[in-house]
């Protein structure tokens, strides 16, 4: 395996395996590759009779999996996963047997320093996923209003400190543009008391990172298409797994996996880690894995 070696280990992989059941010949997608732990045993999995098509909208993850995935019958696109169906037009390929995404930031990603993603070290407050597209979370918070800024952390942090978070960004905003993440940081901590007697609470800045990245990525709106295409890209009888790592996205999926006339749910309640792989990899303490399997009826289309 040429290249160096990615960080980031990935969650639940034998879970995966076991709802997702790849086999030999049949064709796959991993719409979120990163740094290519699970489009690796995947592909194993599907053998060189089958395909794994995998997307992802960072290209510079899709160059760090690239060498893990060499020998193996694998495609790779520089796509976000709402792309799905355009991807499989390209390709010739109606349905699919399975569909997998990890809606988590790969560890890969958070060690860039220029992609602003993490407060653990200071750089630039970009925090896009593509950065060929959208705007950073620099120009957005110079432009946008108080009220909607306040409405942004709360809604998609669940920080009950918004408003006072959103005031304090406008507040220094009139005097120094708000340019790296150990700026933000520093002004959100400032406003968010740290938990009493908690030795391992997380930093006071980190609900409002993942609102911002979700606000700038578009996160919850390209996973609602994604979910919406399922139905009409998953063949009946084929299955599909999301990975999700906050409230939002797994009741998202949730509600997606409850049509009962296109869905039968494989996991009633998400699968979590043990206590063993989060020893081993932190990361996978938040993961909750759902799965279901397309019915093979088409009772939804008569409606």
């Amino acid at each position: 395996m040429n290249g160096p070696e990615p960080r980031h280990v990935s969650v639940l992989p034998a879970e995966v395996l076991t709802l997702l059941a790849p086999a030999p010949g049949q064709v796959f997608v991993d719409a979120t590759v990163g740094a290519g732990g699970h489009a690796r045993l995947l592909a194993e999995q599907l053998g060189p009779t089958g395909k794994l098509i995998g997307l992802d909208q960072d290209a510079a993850m899709l160059a760090l999996a690239k060498p893990r995935l060499e020998g193996l019958n694998v495609s790779l696109f520089h796509a976000n996963f709402d792309r799905l169906g355009d991807v499989l037009d390209e390709m010739g390929i109606a349905t699919v047997d399975g569909v997998l995404a990890d809606l988590g930031v790969c560890s890969d990603q958070l060690d860039l320093a220029d992609r602003g993603l993490s407060f653990q070290q200071d750089g630039p407050l970009d925090m896009r996923l593509d950065t060929s597209e959208g705007e950073p979370v620099s120009d957005l918070l110079q432009r946008i209003g108080e009220r909607e800024l306040a409405d942004l952390i709360y809604q998609y942090g669940e920080e009950r400190f918004s408003r006072r978070i959103a005031r304090r960004i406008v507040e220094v905003r009139r005097t120094t543009p708000l340019e790296t993440t150990q700026q933000l940081a520093d002004v959100v901590r400032r406003c968010v008391p740290w938990p009493k007697g908690r030795r391992h609470a997380i930093d006071p800045a980190t609900r409002t990172f993942q609102a911002l990245r979700i606000a700038v990525n578009d996160e919850l709106g390209a996973l609602e298409r994604l979910l919406k295409q399922l139905p009409q890209r998953v063949k009946p009888g084929g299955r599909a797994a999301l990975i999700s790592f906050h409230s939002l996205e797994d009741r998202l999926v949730k509600h997606a996996f409850a049509v009962r006339t296109v869905w039968e749910v494989l996991t009633r309640k998400p699968i979590q880690a043990e206590e063993p792989e989060v020893e081993r990899n932190s990361r996978a303490r938040s993961a909750k894995l759902r799965a279901a399997r397309r019915r093979m009826d088409d009772s939804e289309n008569d409606e």
